[in-house]
Formats: C-alpha cells, sequence, structure tokens
C-alpha cells in the first residue's frame, strides 16, 4: 500500500497502532510552490554585463537561508535556472549538490545560460543581447531518488546583457603620445631610442590633452623624449630645465632647446608616467604592485606583494584565497602598500578603475591573479583557479 504522506509522521503515529509492513513503500508529495522561509538573501545587481573574455571570472554568488523540514536531518540544494519567470527549471551544468548554503557561478555559466534564452552578442543577427535570466534553489532531504521530499526557494530574476562581441577587442582608439629612450632596449620594446618602438600614453578622447600609461623603465639610468607621434622625431618633448642638469626631471616640458627627461631619482622601475603636452607637464611615479583585502592571507592590513614580468608586461601573483562577497569584501591592487594608488573592479567585466569596487572570489581555493597595465586607459586583470 503507499502512504502519501510524511515518513517520519507517518511512522510515529503508525507505531501507536500498528508496526510499519514492510513492504510498505512511502513517497513524498511536494508542492511546486516555494516555500515562504525558504528564500534568497543576496543582493543582485542591477545589470550583469556578460563577456567571454573573463568567463573564468565570478558573475555571483547566490546565498540563500536553510530550508526547514521539521526534523534533524542532512539537507542537499541543488541551484536552478530557467529562461522563463514560470517555465521549467533544472539544475546548472557543472554545479551539483551541495549541502552549503551558497553557490557560486561563474560569467561563463551565465553566457551558457543566455544562450539557452535565445540571447546572443552577434550585432549582425536579430536576436536580443540583452534579457533575464531566473534562479531558484531547490531544497531536499533523501536519495534524490523517489523517496525524497523537497522544499524550492523563490524565485531571482538576473538582469544581463551579452558584450556585442566575441572577438579579441581591438585597442581603443583612443589619442596617444609615445614615450622612447634609452629603456626602448632589445628583449624589452624594440631598438634602442627608435620612435616606432616608443611606448603608448593615452588621453580618455579628442580634447583631452591629460595623458598617461605605465611604463617599465628598467634601466640603471633612464633617458627618454615624449613624441605627439611614433612616426618620426617631429614635434618631440623633452625637459625644460636649464641648470645644465642632463638628463633631467623638472616635470616641464620643452619643445626646443630641450634636454633628455630622466626619473624622478634617476633610477630604474615601473612608472606611472602622465604628460599634457597643452600645459607642458609631465610626472612620473614608481610603482610596485600588490593585492590586498580580507580575501588574502594577510588582510586589509597588509599587501601580497606581486611580481613583474618584462616578457608579458604583467604582474602576477599565486596565492591562498578565500571566498568573499564584492560588496564590502574581496581584494584590490595597490601601488607600493598604499591607497594613493588602487585599482578595483566596478561592474565585474574585468576591466579595471582607479578607486573602484573590491574584488569578489567565487570560492575558497588557490588562484593566480594577473595585472595588466600595458595598454594605456585600458586596465584588466584575471583571476584563475589553479
Amino acid at each position: 500500500m503507499k502512504k502519501l504522506i510524511n515518513i517520519f509522521a507517518f511512522c510515529f503515529i503508525a507505531l501507536s497502532f500498528t508496526a510499519c509492513e514492510e513492504d510498505d513503500e512511502f513517497t513524498f508529495i511536494a508542492s511546486p510552490a516555494p516555500t515562504a522561509d525558504f528564500t534568497f538573501t543576496n543582493s543582485v545587481s542591477e545589470n550583469y554585463n556578460l563577456s567571454p573574455l573573463v568567463a573564468d571570472n565570478p558573475a555571483e554568488r547566490f546565498v540563500w537561508n536553510e530550508a526547514d523540514f521539521d526534523v534533524q536531518t542532512p539537507i542537499s540544494y541543488k541551484l536552478q535556472s530557467s529562461t522563463t519567470e514560470t517555465g521549467s527549471f533544472k539544475e546548472i551544468s557543472g554545479t551539483g549538490s551541495i549541502t552549503e548554503t551558497n553557490q557560486a557561478i561563474t560569467i561563463g555559466s551565465m553566457l551558457d545560460l543566455a544562450t539557452e534564452a535565445g540571447l546572443d552578442n552577434d550585432p549582425e543577427t536579430e536576436a536580443p543581447n540583452e534579457g533575464t535570466l531566473y534562479f531558484r534553489v531547490r531544497a531536499y532531504v533523501g536519495s534524490d531518488g523517489g523517496n525524497v521530499v523537497e522544499q524550492f526557494s523563490n524565485v531571482l530574476s538576473l538582469n544581463v546583457s551579452l558584450i556585442e562581441s566575441t572577438e579579441e577587442p581591438e585597442e581603443p582608439e583612443l589619442p596617444k603620445m609615445y614615450v622612447t629612450g634609452n629603456f626602448v632596449a632589445a628583449g624589452m620594446y624594440g631598438a634602442d631610442w627608435t620612435p616606432a618602438d616608443g611606448v603608448a600614453i593615452a588621453s580618455t578622447g579628442e580634447g583631452d590633452n591629460n595623458y598617461e600609461g605605465f611604463i617599465s623603465m628598467d634601466v640603471a639610468a633612464p633617458e627618454y623624449k615624449f613624441l605627439p607621434s611614433n612616426e618620426g622625431w617631429d614635434g618631440d618633448y623633452g625637459d625644460a630645465d636649464t641648470s645644465g642638469n642632463v638628463p633631467a626631471y623638472s616635470q616641464v616640458l620643452l619643445q626646443d632647446d630641450e634636454v633628455n627627461c630622466t626619473t624622478p631619482d634617476g633610477s630604474g622601475g615601473y612608472y606611472w608616467v602622465k604628460a599634457n603636452p597643452e600645459d607642458l607637464t609631465y610626472s612620473l611615479t614608481k610603482t610596485s604592485w600588490g593585492v590586498i583585502g580580507n580575501a588574502t592571507p594577510t588582510g586589509w592590513d597588509a599587501d601580497t606583494d606581486m611580481t613583474y614580468d618584462p616578457a608579458t608586461k604583467t604582474w602576477s601573483v599565486t596565492l591562498d584565497l578565500t571566498q568573499q562577497e564584492p560588496t564590502d569584501n574581496g581584494f584590490k591592487f595597490r601601488a607600493n602598500d598604499a591607497w594613493d594608488i588602487n585599482l578595483g573592479d566596478t561592474g565585474a567585466d574585468g576591466n579595471l578603475s582607479f578607486g573602484g569596487d573590491n574584488i569578489g572570489v567565487p570560492e575558497d581555493g588557490n588562484y593566480t591573479i594577473t595585472l595588466d597595465l600595458s595598454n594605456p586607459r585600458n586596465y584588466t586583470y584575471t583571476l584563475t583557479q589553479n
């Protein structure tokens, strides 16, 4: 005989009258309606910009309160998704069953779900690149076979936008100046003092004369000049120092009778370079980069140093990180063990901005973090779990 009732309550009552027959089959009945007290507790962004270039980066960590089955028994959870709010929900590929009350998914997983929803990032098609994805949590007790009791959380909707390109984006057409000198040497950037191999610094757009970029001048006594283009020496800028010091660092630019520029202390290093040809000013700030935050081993108290690789023009570090939400936690990049120069990721799209938001970590693990400052005003990073 079938008993369509909770097995725990049934057997308790049945023992008062007669023993349960060994061949009885018990089936749990679950309503698809969400349980009032079983809900998501995490806040979500207004919109999630999804790019395949940062597919391994975290998109969101879903957090919910514990389901209540009125019995002391282990509870399992599965994060599910649907392309419509009232449609068929299914387990998200690669997530599986867990006993924790939180689970992260990557931008790549979000992109897969967006594709199932009929979205794409091809500007040549009529398919939309914006839409809504729906998520819920299934909680259950049992072996997930026939004899199982389950509950469902409320449905959480996320608005997503697919960036309209699956290819590596071209370098933005920003106005540029170029810096060349004795640091531009074979094995690093090209031939010594060659304009064509000058390192670019960029402004934000037409009409903005504030140029900036990061340049490795890792030679004993750096000397350099600024060029309006990398096609030749016409219109080059040097230092306006008239004291006879050669090279000089007066932070004033001059086009005629100028001398070579140098660094603030005349030594090599990795510099944040700024120049304004209209105001005839320039400056260099030596930087050494690290990561800091409560996702890192030293928390917000101290940086974990990164190492620069001249071959890839990137900074990197491999370390153990703990899962953290980006709102108030996670990590950031900063220079020189101070907050004067720090970078964060506002929008969680892999692009960095000065003073940007904290960067979240999807789960505990060992990660390699790479910081790429080689493209002026287009600073990026990657977070890769090992």
